[in-house]
């Protein structure tokens, strides 16, 4: 029987938790944690504010966060998956941060009342839901009105021939990062389907449009392989 999308990215994300983070520096040469601190600088976090991390992962973003809300602030991070989760929930033991929770739960249905969040994030994640304009909304759904909803994920280069390298890259280099790095060559072909399958700029910012946001905005990095997007409620 054929597995669903939604089954399909927790059985990935199952396997792959105890590598995650390693293999992220891997495969964008550590430039993901470049595109997160420019993407931090738009956000211009408020010191005392209620944030959410959609599809935290392992955290890193989570941290990141807290650090910005500050004592006064609070976090929290949701993912469907439990192990990722475990690897956040040590990070959270060992930081400073006591303004953090890290919830088990669905991007799909977030457990939180309307106009509850100042700021909502999803980092590399909306590419693995079943339905990217579903969740678009529910972010939407949960924020506070004047509320920013911030995106940043894998994009779709548009320059001729550096377009072609990097799906070559996605295609044949990282399943076999995945191996050699992380024993899971099935799991990274399988991410970079959900990579090369996931809308461009446009596309997406359209999809802002219609969740609801408004005052959007679209940043590329390195050439458009990721971006970065926001809206206003």
């Amino acid at each position: 029987m054929q597995q669903s999308k939604e089954q399909r990215v927790h059985g990935v994300f199952e396997k792959i938790y105890g590598n995650y983070d390693k293999m992220n520096s891997v495969i964008s040469f550590q430039q993901h944690k470049k595109w997160r601190k420019e993407t931090m600088k738009h956000m211009s976090v408020e010191p005392g504010s209620k944030a959410l991390d959609v599809c935290c992962g392992t955290a890193d973003w989570t941290l990141a966060i807290a650090e910005e809300v500050g004592e006064t602030g609070e976090v929290k991070g949701l993912d469907f998956s439990q192990n990722m989760l475990s690897i956040g929930e040590e990070k959270v033991r060992d930081s400073r941060f006591d303004n953090i929770e890290l919830i088990h739960g669905n991007a799909m249905e977030l457990p939180f009342e309307d106009d509850t969040f100042d700021y909502v994030t999803i980092g590399f994640g909306l590419r693995n839901v079943p339905d990217y304009l579903h969740v678009l909304k529910e972010m939407n759904r949960v924020l506070k009105p004047g509320g920013m909803a911030v995106c940043l994920e894998t994009s779709q280069p548009t320059m001729p021939v550096f377009k072609q390298m990097y799906y070559g890259y996605f295609r044949f280099i990282m399943p076999i990062f995945g191996k050699l790095f992380a024993k899971s060559f099935n799991e990274y072909s399988w991410l970079q389907e959900s990579a090369r399958d996931f809308p461009g700029m446009k596309e997406l910012a359209t999809m802002f449009g219609e969740a609801g946001f408004k005052d959007v905005h679209v940043k590329p990095f390195s050439g458009g392989v990721a971006a970065m997007h926001s809206g206003k409620k």
